[in-house]
């Protein structure tokens, strides 16, 4: 059966709720008349959202912006000490938020305003006291006013908000019985507060929190005890609070929409199967929300500063499509943040092409958008946007353009566009390239970010080319068998790079095409002088598909036993053999190594 377009939908809810009211109670009292016709408004707006399904309350929520680096930010301490923590949203570099600066983002096509927030910026939670600070409710619920009142949907969560959220791995079981009771507390105060507010407010449960930094150390001073089984059985527990204690206090809490944050909201870790959505006595009032900064190096570093080849479409597309199981099971998702982050402002080449792909693929799939931003790209103390190409692009996305059309017509659209721009970077792609990507071939590079993330080329599993810092000149080859192989980059153009963060020889396909094969480093030339190695190489693969050995990966301080070494014998094996640090000046590199056959 062909779906309704989404304004059918809110119109028959609207009538219905508008019938509804008929049989009220006539206000006679003229003092009241202006109040009492602003509440009928909000009832029939509220009635429309109400009941509205999880994926229909996701395509009304359209566009979406953060307001980052503010109510977030981070000063408990001062507060400790007697410092108003209605002062702290500035700290972070961000002007203070006027409603003017909310309806700007309304009207540069936003529909939704997430908004992060420090809540231990007013909690004297060290001594027990999980009373959240007068000043600081008021000032959240003043901005929460000013999206409300723009039209906007509107975001709260608890955000990073000093490493507390690490208690919860904590080897102490009271520790953990406290993280437990301060954030039952928090969302106590908070549910209750906001309990008669529109339907357009939504809680979150976390931001990035719950996975692996339920173990973070940054309030216990150690790190948590929790294995990756445990933190997933942690956040979970975590979710499932939540949305039990909000349903409990009243109001429209009753059947709030509810944000439940993924693990790590990393799309993988959150597609996982040990990653469960809570049980809820609402129905069809879940969403889910995972981040998306992939790759990152492209996202947020400096050192990759282009996107845009086949590899990157494939890698967007593939993980958006993994994430869409959660709309298939009726949950709306949202993107909570997304963004293509340069370090001291401006756009990133290509980031109309990240950005317009992304939000083709939220058409598709039933996902929310909201762009993380700090200032970037809505300039605040202005009211103005930094990027035509863009304001365009979100303009032309924001919910009032789309409302009308069928959601089947928009779906098909996106995948159109989707298709189209995947096999435009098909045609186009970069005919310098010796080696492309192929399925059916392996072939051999470096991966390599300089100490400072400035310089990098093709670091992962996935070959691509294309993914560097522009001016990276890299001589790759294909493998074909046993036999003696050179690799290399020169960084000159675009550097010097200085020392490593991270190195590695890698094989695309090399588990699947040349299965057992074992690589042996020969040689290691900087600049063109020979490099002593720290030790002895060996051949690992990380996803089972790409070959590698590591040249310096600080992430590995113990050999795994499954390595593979030409004479069997892990004596001296390391991931760490070509130790740079940012005093080694690097023009070029040479990789020459050994393959043979198991």
């Amino acid at each position: 059966m062909k779906m309704k377009t989404l304004s059918s939908l809110a119109a028959l809810i609207v009538a219905a709720a508008m019938l509804a009211g008929c049989g009220g109670t006539e206000n006679t009292d003229n003092s009241q008349g202006q109040a009492t016709t602003d509440a009928v408004t909000e009832e029939v707006s509220d009635a429309a959202i109400k009941n509205m399904t999880s994926l229909e309350m996701i395509r009304a929520m359209g566009n979406g912006i953060n307001l980052g680096n503010t109510l977030e930010a981070y000063n408990h301490n001062s507060y400790v000490s007697g410092s108003d923590p209605d002062g702290f949203e500035t700290i972070w570099g961000e002007p203070y938020t006027t409603a003017e600066m909310i309806q700007g983002m309304k009207d540069a096509g936003f529909d939704t305003l997430r908004i992060p927030i420090a809540w231990t910026n007013g909690m004297n939670f060290e001594v027990g006291d999980y009373t959240i600070d007068e000043r600081l409710m008021n000032r959240v619920e003043t901005v929460v006013n000013y999206a409300l009142d723009a039209g906007m949907y509107v975001i709260i969560n608890d955000h990073w908000d000093g490493g507390w959220w690490g208690m919860f791995g904590s080897e102490d079981q009271a520790v953990r019985d406290k993280a437990l009771e301060m954030y039952k507390s928090m969302w106590t105060q908070i549910g209750e507060n906001f309990k008669d507010y529109s339907y357009k407010l939504i809680f979150e449960s976390a931001n990035e929190e719950l996975g692996d930094r339920l173990n973070d150390k940054d309030i216990t001073g150690t790190k948590g005890v929790l294995n990756k089984n445990e933190c997933y059985e942690t956040a979970n527990m975590i979710n499932s609070e939540f949305v039990k204690l909000i349903r409990s206090l009243g109001g429209n809490n009753g059947d709030r929409f509810l944000l439940i944050a993924g693990y790590n909201t990393d799309i993988a870790n959150t597609c996982d199967e040990r990653f469960k959505m809570p049980e809820d006595t609402a129905e069809s009032k879940l969403l889910l929300s995972v981040h998306y900064y992939t790759p990152w190096d492209y996202c947020s570093t400096d050192s990759v500063n282009q996107w845009g080849s086949p590899t990157d479409y494939d890698e967007q597309n593939e993980l958006f499509k993994q994430l869409s199981k959660f709309s298939q099971q009726g949950y709306g998702v949202v993107i909570g943040e997304y963004a293509v982050m340069k370090k001291n402002g401006g756009t990133k080449p290509d980031t109309d092409k990240f950005y317009s792909n992304l939000l083709d693929n939220c058409d598709l799939y039933d996902f929310c958008p909201v762009l993380w931003d700090c200032n970037s790209f809505y300039k605040r103390a202005e009211n103005t946007t930094s990027d035509e190409t863009l304001a365009e692009l979100f303009l032309s996305r924001r919910y009032e353009n789309e409302k009308d059309k069928d959601v089947d017509e928009i779906k098909s659209e996106a995948q159109e566009r989707i298709d189209s721009t995947k096999q435009k970077a098909v045609d186009e792609q970069t005919e310098d390239i010796e080696l492309p990507p192929a399925d059916d071939m392996a072939i051999a590079w470096i991966m390599f970010a300089s100490s400072d993330y400035g310089i990098s080329y093709s670091v992962g599993d996935i070959y691509d080319p294309t993914g560097c810092t522009t001016g990276v000149k890299a001589k790759n080859v294909q493998i074909t068998g046993e036999g003696t192989y050179t690799v290399s980059l020169d960084l000159s153009e675009c550097g010097p790079a200085k020392g490593t963060a991270f190195s590695a020889l890698g094989i695309s396909n090399g588990e699947e095409l040349f299965p057992g094969y074992i690589y042996t480093i020969d040689e290691i030339l900087i600049n063109g002088e020979p490099f002593e190695m720290a030790g002895k190489s060996y051949t690992c693969s990380d996803d089972g598909k790409c070959t590698r050995v590591n040249l310096f990966n600080g992430w590995v301080s113990e050999v795994p036993e499954d390595v593979r070494t030409a004479d069997g014998d892990l004596t001296d094996c390391s991931a760490q053999i070509m130790p740079l640090s940012k005093r080694n000046i690097v023009n070029t590199i040479s990789v020459t190594f050994t393959v043979t056959a198991p």
